[in-house]
């Protein structure tokens, strides 16, 4: 049986996505898990866009061997036509170009988005969406905020699977602190394979460190920003964006930086989530100076 070209093509994604994640020190079973699931699908008798336009990500899902979190992977790429993880894996990350699938956001709104809102993925998009951060970007509005929200939201619905839990379930403040604390401690000392990015890196070096973790249900991969403004800021070995996903849910990602001012200066923060990241602080300190005092 000969498979169908959008089959061979999504096969072939994840098979590169395996193989970069083996060789990126990614855990065997989530290297074993994507080249699995492209095997089943390559075998597979229906094409996946057939099955993904009829049945949605249930129907992907309900493939052999591809699974939840791998049939959004799926719908990402066919609705899309990019696949961000890849695209991340490869060193080839261009957020502005993702954020352009969204009918609405030309090259100018998309730079300014990401620059501003340093929003990496859609479902970071779409937070800034809800908590009112799109309408408040000069040259955007409520109204306009509302139509790429609505945008937005059509193209999410049909990449999220139906079961996910409620929207905004994110990993602890506290495992995603640890998560950026072993990342620049095993970056500091050479620890991790490196990457050469694509972006800002005429020379083509091997110089960004990536980390993949995995905490419980959470799958983690860590990088240091390599944006516009971090480089502009000199911040390239502060900032560091941490991605994450359960299975359950659209891979999304928060940044953390060392704070420069206020009540949280000089601590590791995750941007977003500051008012979490002042009781983790307070709660630590408080417990290292009872033990002090107890000795």
């Amino acid at each position: 049986m000969i498979s169908s070209l959008e089959n061979r093509r999504v096969a072939a994604r994840l098979r590169e996505a395996s193989v970069l994640l083996q060789a990126q020190g990614a855990s065997p079973y989530r290297v074993g898990a994507y080249r699995g699931a492209a095997d089943a699908i390559e075998r597979h008798p229906r094409d996946v866009r057939e099955v993904f336009e009829a049945e949605g990500v249930k129907g992907l899902d309900a493939i052999p061997r591809v699974g939840l979190g791998i049939a959004s992977a799926v719908a990402e790429m066919l609705v899309t036509q990019r696949w961000a993880q890849l695209d991340r894996l490869r060193g080839e990350v261009d957020p502005q170009t993702l954020l352009r699938c969204v009918p609405g956001i030309g090259p100018a709104l998309a730079q300014r988005i990401h620059a501003t809102l340093h929003v990496d993925t859609l479902e970071d998009l779409e937070v800034a969406a809800e908590d009112g951060r799109l309408e408040r970007l000069q040259g955007v509005g409520p109204r306009r905020a509302a139509s790429l929200h609505a945008a937005l939201g059509e193209a999410l619905a049909r990449i999220r699977p139906e079961r996910s839990r409620e929207p905004g379930v994110e990993p602890d403040v506290a495992l995603i602190l640890e998560i950026d604390g072993e990342y620049r401690a095993k970056a500091a000392a050479g620890r991790l394979r490196t990457i050469a990015p694509k972006r800002f890196n005429p020379g083509h070096e091997r110089w960004l460190p990536i980390l993949h973790a995995q905490r419980g249900p959470w799958h983690f991969t860590a990088l240091y920003s390599n944006t516009a403004l971090a480089h502009r800021l000199e911040r390239t070995h502060d900032w560091v964006v941490i991605y994450f996903y359960d299975g359950d849910h659209v891979e999304r990602s928060r940044t953390v930086v060392t704070e420069g001012r206020g009540p949280l200066a000089g601590r590791r923060v995750v941007r977003g989530r500051e008012g979490e990241c002042h009781s983790f602080h307070f709660l630590r300190e408080e417990h290292a100076a009872d033990a002090n005092h107890a000795a």
